[in-house]
C-alpha cells in the first residue's frame, strides 16, 4: 500500500502541474482586461503602470512560474507560520487579488467556513439519506417504494440548483415563512438560540444541494445492488443458512459499495460547483461566491487559485477512492 501511495503521488505531480497550465493559458488568454473597471478619466500612461505593478507587463511563462511558485511554496509556508509561529514566508510575495488588493488565500481562508457548513452539512446528509433508499429499492425491486423513489430521484438530479433553490425560497420563506431567505454570514453562534437560528437559515441551502446528492447517489447504489443480488455467492450464502440481514448487510452491500464510493468521492470536489450557484441564490459569503466575483471583477488570481484547488480537490479524494476499495473489497492488491 505505501509503494502505491507513493506511486500514485508521484503521478499526482504532473497531474497537477499540466492543469495548472491549462488553467493559467485558458484564463490569461481568454479576451479580458482587468483595467475595464478602472474610470475612464485615468490616463492611459497611468493605467499602462498599473498593468506594470500587476505583472501583467512580463511574459506568461514568467507570471505562470511566479504563480505556482506562490501557490506550491510561499502560501503552505504561511501557512505553517501561522500554525508554527514561525517566519519562512517573511518577506515573499504571495498571491495577491487585484480586486481587494489582499492575499487570495486570506480571502479563502475567511469564506471557507461557510462554505463547508453548507456544502459539508449537504453532503453527509445527502449520503446517510441516499445509501439506505438505494439499497431497500433494490432489495424491493419494482415496488411501490421503489418506483416512488425513482421518480423522486430522477426529478432531483433533473432540477438545477438555481431553479430549486428559488422554488424553495418561494415555499418556505416567502409563503410559509419558515426560514430566512437571505443567509446571514456574519451569525455568531454563541448560545441554544443563535445556535438555532444557525440550524435555520442553513436548512434551505442545505436541501437544496443535499436533493442532488441524494438522487444520483441513490441512483448508483440501487444500480450496483441489483448487479450484486443476482450473483452466485449470494445465492450459495443463503444456501448455507445465513440471514437474510446478514445476506445483505454484510455481503451485498459490502460489494456493492465499491463503484459507489468512486462516486461519493469524486462527487464531493464537484459539489462546489453546485455550491457556486446555491451561494448566489442564497447570498452565502461562501467561496463559490467569491469566485463568481472574480470573475466579474476580471481577478484572475482569484479565479486561477479557486479553480486550481477544486483541481487539487478531484485527485486527493480520486486517491481516497482507491484507497478505500483495498479496504471494501480483500481481492483488490496495490502491489
Amino acid at each position: 500500500m505505501l509503494k502505491y501511495l507513493v506511486r500514485r503521488l508521484l503521478i499526482s505531480v504532473p497531474t497537477l502541474l499540466i492543469i495548472s497550465i491549462v488553467i493559467f493559458l485558458l484564463l490569461n488568454l481568454a479576451p479580458n482586461d482587468p483595467m475595464a473597471q478602472v474610470p475612464l478619466t485615468i490616463p492611459p500612461e497611468v493605467k499602462e503602470k498599473m498593468r506594470e505593478a500587476l505583472g501583467l507587463g512580463q511574459p506568461l511563462y514568467v507570471q505562470y512560474a511566479k504563480w505556482l511558485v506562490q501557490f506550491m511554496w510561499v502560501e503552505p509556508q504561511v501557512y505553517l507560520d501561522h500554525v508554527l509561529g514561525t517566519t519562512m514566508s517573511e518577506g515573499q510575495q504571495r498571491i495577491f487579488s487585484w480586486q481587494t488588493r489582499s492575499p487570495v488565500m486570506d480571502i479563502i481562508v475567511q469564506r471557507l467556513p461557510q462554505t463547508l457548513w453548507v456544502v459539508g452539512m449537504a453532503y453527509v446528509v445527502g449520503v446517510l439519506i441516499a445509501l439506505p433508499i438505494g439499497i431497500y429499492s433494490a432489495y424491493k425491486q419494482y415496488s411501490v417504494f421503489d418506483q416512488v423513489g425513482t421518480f423522486v430521484t430522477m426529478i432531483g438530479y433533473s432540477v438545477p440548483p438555481f431553479f430549486s433553490g428559488v422554488f424553495v425560497i418561494i415555499l418556505f420563506s416567502v409563503q410559509l415563512g419558515w426560514f430566512p431567505s437571505v443567509y446571514d454570514t456574519l451569525h455568531e453562534v454563541v448560545d441554544w438560540e443563535t445556535f438555532k437560528f444557525q440550524l435555520r437559515q442553513m436548512i434551505m441551502p442545505v436541501m437544496v444541494l443535499a436533493l442532488q446528492v441524494t438522487a444520483q447517489i441513490s441512483r448508483f447504489m440501487r444500480s450496483s445492488m441489483l448487479d450484486n443480488l443476482n450473483q452466485d455467492y449470494v445465492r450459495t450464502a443463503r444456501a448455507k443458512g445465513l440471514s437474510e440481514w446478514t445476506v445483505v448487510a454484510v455481503h451485498v452491500v459490502r460489494n456493492s459499495m465499491i463503484p459507489v464510493v468512486t462516486v461519493i468521492a469524486l462527487n464531493l470536489p464537484s459539489i462546489f460547483g453546485g455550491a457556486i450557484i446555491t451561494e448566489q441564490v442564497f447570498k452565502v459569503n461562501g467561496i463559490g461566491q467569491q469566485l463568481i466575483i472574480a470573475i466579474y471583477a476580471n481577478d484572475l488570481p482569484t479565479v486561477q487559485t479557486i479553480t486550481f484547488m477544486f483541481a487539487v480537490l478531484i485527485v486527493v479524494f480520486s486517491l481516497i477512492a482507491d484507497i478505500l476499495y483495498g479496504i471494501l473489497d480483500p481481492r483488490i492488491r496495490y502491489d
